[in-house]
């Protein structure tokens, strides 16, 4: 088993529970971390085997950029569905979610929110 992880991700989406959040967009900073079955691909050295980090970051910028969501929750879910399909390999994947602007009352770094998905958790609705 591996991990691959990429971190920071910076992409300029629509998310929150406020119309005004889904209309005006704001920037969104993404970590992703995927957990293959084996090593197979250590074993093989090879690209076909492995996970491509490039493909994972294209993945992820096309859901967070160009679909709107009401939770991060359902966001990150989503990212995690769209990665556990498009990498077979991969029994688990966590998409952690930092939203640094929210209309709280009060200093804050961000809201985060982080999912783990397995890739059976979608076998049932694919």
């Amino acid at each position: 088993m591996a991990k691959i992880r990429i971190r920071n991700m910076m992409f300029y989406g629509f998310h929150g529970i406020y119309e005004y959040e889904r209309e005006q967009g704001q920037k969104f900073f993404v970590d992703v971390s995927l957990e293959t079955r084996d090593n197979h691909a250590a074993e093989t050295d090879s690209a076909d085997d492995g996970v491509d980090a490039a493909h994972v970051y294209t993945f992820v910028r096309d859901v967070v950029e160009n679909k709107r969501y009401t939770l991060l929750q359902s966001l990150a879910t989503e990212v995690n569905r769209q990665l556990l399909k498009a990498f077979p390999q991969c029994k688990s994947a966590t998409t952690l979610i930092r939203k640094p602007s929210v209309p709280i009352a009060g200093p804050l770094d961000c809201v985060e929110v982080e999912v783990t998905s397995a890739s059976e958790d979608f076998a049932k609705t694919e």
